[in-house]
C-alpha cells in the first residue's frame, strides 16, 4: 500500500476553514477536524496546541505524541482529499499511546469511509 506523504497546513486561514466547515470528533488526548477537499487535492494535516495545555514544553511534548500518532496511523492508509486539524488537550500527554493511536485510527477509518453504493444484486 502506497505510504501517504501530507503535506502541512501553511496558514491559520486554513486552520480556521477547517474548524468552521470541517467535520470534529472529540477524544480524550485530541480533537481532530476533518475537512473533505477535492478527491485529486493531496493530504494537508495541521498540529496545534494551546496554552491551556501547559507550558511550552507540554505543548511540544503533546504535538510530537500527535504527529507521532498521525505518522504511524497514515503509514497504513492511501488518503487523499482533505484538511485534517489535530488539536492538543490537557490530557495529550497522559493518554496511552496505543489507544491515542487507535482512537486516531477509527476516526480516519470513519471519516475516509468510502460512500455505500447500491447491492451487488442492482437495485430492489
Amino acid at each position: 500500500m502506497p505510504r501517504a506523504n501530507p503535506e502541512t497546513l501553511p496558514k491559520r486561514a486554513d486552520f480556521l476553514r477547517a474548524a468552521a466547515r470541517g467535520r470534529k470528533v472529540a477524544r480524550p488526548g485530541f480533537v481532530v477536524q476533518v475537512l473533505k477537499t477535492t478527491p485529486d487535492a493531496t493530504l494537508r494535516i495541521g498540529f496545534t496546541a494551546s496554552r491551556k495545555v501547559g507550558n511550552a514544553v507540554h505543548r511540544n511534548r503533546a504535538r510530537r505524541r500527535l504527529r507521532a500518532a498521525v505518522r504511524l496511523e497514515l503509514g497504513t492508509r492511501a488518503l487523499a482529499g482533505a484538511d485534517i486539524v489535530v488539536i492538543a488537550r490537557k490530557d495529550t500527554a497522559k493518554v496511552d499511546f496505543a489507544r491515542m493511536r487507535a482512537d486516531l485510527g477509527a476516526i480516519l477509518d470513519q471519516s475516509f469511509a468510502p460512500l455505500a453504493g447500491p447491492p451487488a444484486d442492482g437495485p430492489v
